[in-house]
């Protein structure tokens, strides 16, 4: 959903990171599309990634494809953000393979916190076996509520948890939130551009 919001209207997108995941049939730097926002790019994505999962099991040297991609293109950018799925998919791992860093978005929900350790032992393998550079930045906590006790105990819970950085800045839970994509959508509509 990075990609629609960002801006970036799915149906005219002629190349995205499935085409680069999946055989090569196109180079990152043939992808990168501008965005409405000067100084910042985009390599979409849309629903076609999630079939690229399947394709990458059989490739040879399927958890580095994404490093490999990056490699030529890289050096144009003062950073580059991955935005991975929430899951620990093929995809998830090469987006870990070829970061530096990790920005993990914790829900101050109880599950969460419970899947934020196998996410963290999964870093730990892969930093030890495919990225030597690989460190958490920090974990940041989103869907936060403050008004309920819930919340607030989460939010300490992940503060004591191991020895990772916690933002202090958090996405909190709010209506508006949800409302974004849809007037962004609404905007769009408006005047006639589709997304």
């Amino acid at each position: 959903n990075l990609t629609a919001g960002i801006g970036v209207n799915l149906n005219t997108i002629e190349r995205s990171m499935a085409d680069v995941l999946a055989d090569g049939r196109s180079t990152l730097a043939e992808t990168i599309l501008p965005t409405e926002t000067a100084g910042i790019d985009v390599a979409p994505a849309h629903i076609d990634l999630a079939s690229t999962e399947g394709e990458l099991f059989t490739a040879l040297g399927r958890e580095a494809i994404l490093r490999e991609a990056m490699r030529e293109t890289i050096d144009v950018y003062d950073y580059v953000l991955i935005d991975c799925p929430p899951n620990l998919g093929l995809l998830t791992v090469n987006g870990l393979v070829a970061a530096t860093s990790v920005i993990i978005p914790v829900q101050t929900q109880f599950y969460a916190m419970k899947g934020l350790n196998n996410l963290v032992k999964v870093i730990n393998a892969i930093r030890l076996k495919l990225n030597r550079d690989l460190r958490i930045l920090g974990l940041l906590p989103t869907f936060y509520d403050a008004r309920t006790l819930l919340g607030r105990d989460m939010l300490e819970e992940l503060r004591e948890l191991g020895d990772h950085h916690v933002f202090e800045t958090m996405v909190k839970q709010t209506v508006r939130l949800g409302e974004a994509p849809l007037l962004r959508a609404m905007a769009a509509h408006a005047t006639g551009a589709t997304l």
